[in-house]
């Protein structure tokens, strides 16, 4: 059976890990408090995640009744968030490059934008034979573990925003152990949220659309990658579904690997330092942005997929500008 990670708080701010298997049922992991605990020890014992919280299951956890009560928690995290990285791909799922495109045809005239280019290197060269790198896909930072929304959470748009929207997706959690080698501990359910609005002015300001917050889902999927995530993205307003649509992710629904992803990724040193964690995107081809929906601050992105059993669930809000400009000292 596929086991997944999940973490929670109970009332009194003490932290916890479940197990969570194919049918339902939840078991706390008792070999550590947290995901990234977990994790440093398993690398230090050299054991498997899996085998490791196996190893230790105790008592029964309600997670529904968690998360009723808004204790689940993002699937990794970082005692200092500077060490943790949201970085991700896009272009790299069969049809992603049709909303892109659209954004921006206009600025390209009549010549091949410079997204149906990056798309089409991906189609030609994006699953190389094993061992070799394939074609470099597009890369981008979304900031680093402050920005990220547990489950439930809102999802803070900047003050500045002129869009909020949401991207489902699939992203793979590392973490870089003692020798620089990163160590792949599983897969979450995404919100890879952005600015769509800011990207369609200029495809130059594609940097600027991306540094917004991301909601990650409760769930860190032990094991291989899935080949194909069926899922469904949705838009809630005051209850009622006025956007809905299936999205495809996994390998067989890809125009990279997930190998060829990672190489492209990790090849840089500055992402090998030891003790650091990384969530990394693996895009997307389906946005509400580009059916013409135009998200609301308190509408509601639903987002869920098997072979997770959890859907992410997070409301649109509207943050506070920043405070004051940049003082001399």
């Amino acid at each position: 059976m596929t086991l997944r990670l999940v973490q929670y708080a109970h009332d009194d701010g003490a932290r916890a890990v479940a197990a969570l298997d194919d049918d339902g049922r939840a078991r706390r992991v008792t070999a550590a408090e947290t995901t990234l605990a977990l994790a440093r020890r398993a690398i230090a014992e050299a054991a498997a995640l899996e085998a490791l919280a196996r190893a230790s299951f105790g008592e029964e956890v309600d997670l529904r009744a968690i998360e009723k009560a808004g204790g689940l928690l993002p699937p990794i995290d970082h005692p200092d968030p500077a060490h943790l990285f949201l970085t991700g791909t896009g272009l790299t799922h069969l049809g992603s490059a049709e909303g892109r495109d659209k954004m921006h045809r206009a600025a390209a005239g009549k010549q091949m934008t410079d997204s149906m280019r990056m798309f089409q290197l991906g189609l030609q060269g994006g699953k190389p034979a094993d061992g070799e790198p394939g074609a470099q896909p597009e890369w981008f930072y979304k900031g680093t573990g402050a920005a990220v929304a547990s489950p439930g959470a809102p999802l803070l748009s900047p003050s500045f925003a002129l869009d909020g929207s949401e991207e489902p997706e699939i992203a793979g959690v590392y973490l870089i152990d003692e020798e620089g080698i990163p160590r792949r501990l599983g897969f979450c359910l995404a919100n890879e949220f952005s600015d769509h609005v800011t990207e369609q002015e200029n495809y130059l300001w594609l940097a600027h659309s991306k540094l917004r917050p991301v909601a990650l889902g409760a769930e860190l999927l032990l094991g291989p990658p899935p080949e194909s995530v069926e899922g469904v993205s949705r838009i809630r307003r005051e209850g009622r579904v006025i956007w809905e649509r299936p999205f495809l992710s996994g390998e067989a629904n890809m125009s990279h690997s997930i190998a060829n992803l990672e190489h492209h990724h990790f090849k840089y040193s500055i992402f090998r330092q030891p003790g650091d964690v990384h969530v990394h995107f693996f895009g997307t081809a389906t946005l509400s942005f580009s059916d013409g929906i135009r998200a609301q601050t308190g509408d509601e992105f639903e987002i869920s997929a098997a072979p997770f059993l959890l859907p992410l669930r997070n409301r649109l809000a509207r943050a506070d500008a920043p405070k004051g400009e940049v003082l001399p000292l």
